[in-house]
């Protein structure tokens, strides 16, 4: 146990942690039970579409106001409420499910609901491992959680999600509620340092996210690691945006090797979780970053290249492997580099441009699909990932190293 969670990253990381592990395997029952239910009520692929929008449309409309409000008001406080407004939206759904009365409608109002709520306690969640631990600890505290979302949400949680599914439409619902508040209570109890700003000190909102725009734009390595995590997300949804045609038509597999093909992914990220440690200790994260990049260009070369089903699903395994390490490396060089009262708008920079990414990638990787064929998006996302790997290869030392400025208000 201690060689998982050391005793140095304390007790209020511990308490995070498990807030973040509960809540995930919640998420993970949901993430099954979720397209079920809307399969239940309408069999029109138009609005089967709009189930994943209305989850990701919040990011876009309301995140770089969340990353203002987090940076202003206290955390944990910001972060417990919004799970329990996330158990609140369950609750209704959950009542409806019960009386009969489910549609469509409440289906996805609640879906948008439970989008926005999320959108708080992830900007907000990020934000606070930098105040628990300590510089040199954020790699294997992030690699904890990751952990946690990768076990607990992909792999964990959808099965149980699914058999509790089975038993009746409820029961999942019901179980992410009562895993939600627990997960919610849970952060009640962690104590943070002093931090966000007086009332009375408070600028229009507005100006507050003007400002960490600005901060971002005159700071050369994390404006430059911003722009990869766009531009890396928009060929990344080019590619995945066809997965399911790209293996049932060019790969030939059923349903159910279209599952394992994510199976595989989660695998070899739940490999990295064990390797991690030993990684960081014997790299440096430039090292690690640039390996990662790397990779994510070969895997959309290989998947581009093969028409084997077994090579596919060896190439999923190596990207959850590296998509680990990345989400993990990438969000420690991101919190080591931003000052803490500027962490909340910077995260939700940051995940306004991994959502606006696979939004455009999505978008573009139709109509590449359906102009050139389906592996032209694995062609184009290799070739655009390729320039701008070499673009950006020289800097990639500058962003691993950037450390956070005192004072930077």
């Amino acid at each position: 146990m201690r060689a998982v969670l050391p005793a140095r990253l304390g007790r209020d990381f511990r308490l995070l942690l498990s807030a973040s592990w509960t809540t995930n395997l919640g998420d993970g029952i949901a993430l099954a039970a979720g397209p079920l239910l809307i399969a239940s009520q309408t069999h029109d692929p138009r609005i089967v579409a709009l189930a994943p929008i209305m989850q990701q449309l919040p990011w876009l409309l309301f995140g770089l106001l969340v990353g203002a409000q987090a940076d202003r008001t206290n955390r944990r406080r910001l972060m417990a409420l919004a799970n329990f407004a996330r158990a609140a939206v369950l609750f209704v759904l959950v009542v409806a499910l019960a009386t009969g009365t489910v549609n469509i409608v409440v289906v996805l109002a609640a879906l948008f609901l439970h989008g926005v709520a999320e959108t708080y306690v992830d900007t907000t969640g990020s934000t606070l491992p930098p105040m628990l631990v300590e510089r040199e600890d954020l790699g294997i505290a992030n690699a904890r959680l990751n952990a946690g979302y990768i076990t607990l949400n992909q792999l964990v949680g959808p099965p149980i999600g699914a058999g509790l599914f089975a038993l009746g439409f409820v029961f999942p619902f019901a179980a992410e509620l009562l895993l939600v508040v627990f997960g919610g209570l849970l952060i009640m109890r962690i104590a943070l340092p002093d931090h966000g700003q007086p009332r009375e000190e408070r600028s229009h909102i507005r100006r507050d996210i003007a400002e960490g725009w600005r901060w971002l734009w005159h700071h050369p390595p994390v404006r430059t690691l911003a722009l990869i995590i766009l531009v890396f997300n928009v060929t990344w949804g080019a590619a995945w945006s066809v997965l399911v045609l790209y293996a049932t038509q060019h790969l030939g597999m059923s349903a159910v090797g279209f599952g394992l093909l994510g199976s595989a992914a989660a695998a070899g990220g739940l490999a990295s979780t064990a390797f991690y440690d030993w990684l960081e200790r014997r790299f440096s994260l430039a090292t690690l970053m640039r390996a990662c990049l790397s990779l994510e260009m070969l895997v959309h070369l290989g998947l581009a290249l093969t028409s084997v089903a077994w090579v596919a699903l060896v190439i999923m395994v190596v990207f959850g492997a590296y998509a680990f390490v990345w989400s993990t490396v990438s969000k420690t060089v991101r919190q080591r580099a931003v000052p803490i009262e500027l962490l909340g708008r910077l995260s939700s920079v940051y995940m306004v441009g991994v959502y606006a990414g696979l939004v455009v990638g999505s978008a573009l990787g139709g109509v590449i699909a359906q102009r050139w064929g389906i592996t032209a998006p694995f062609w184009s996302a290799f070739g655009g990932s390729a320039v701008t790997l070499a673009l950006i290869w020289r800097q990639i030392p500058q962003i691993a190293q950037a450390e956070a400025e005192p004072g930077a208000r």
